[in-house]
């Protein structure tokens, strides 16, 4: 699991932003710390993170296939927060898989399936996640 959106671990950035990478890195450690809590105090329903320019939440009370969601929105694809790391591209959820309650999920647009995320990307999702939950009354 990589850093930022789901994973209760610190990880480091290592690479050339100098001192702000460990700016970033701190940012992206709060976001993620609010999203784990967010994961225990919502854990009754299923949130999709629309990521397009508004970022927003989408709730499912009731089980869910992903198929369910993605065949309304054809251009892309789901994945789930806890399967998403630096270096590797997001796995999509498979259409048949039944979306778990009290996990958050990201829709994201095809033309992102292939390209490694980084570190910025994932600090962005946090950051996109926990202002829309917030926008949705979810208090982190």
């Amino acid at each position: 699991m990589g850093g930022c959106v789901s994973s209760p671990k610190k990880k480091t950035s290592k690479g050339s932003m100098g001192g702000q990478g460990k700016q970033v890195q701190a940012d992206c450690n709060k976001q993620e710390d609010e999203l784990s809590s967010t994961k225990t105090k919502t854990n009754k329903t299923t949130k999709v993170i629309h990521m397009d320019i508004d970022g927003w939440v989408q709730e499912l009370k009731q089980p869910t296939q992903a198929k369910a969601i993605t065949s309304q929105n054809p251009n892309c694809f789901l994945c789930s927060s806890e399967s998403l790391s630096i270096g590797t591209c997001a796995p999509h959820v498979p259409d048949d898989e039944d979306l778990q309650p009290g996990h958050i999920y990201f829709l994201m647009p095809l033309s992102r399936a292939h390209q490694p995320l980084s570190l910025p990307d994932l600090c962005t999702f946090a950051i996109k996640a926990s202002s829309a939950l917030r926008a949705n009354g979810v208090d982190l």
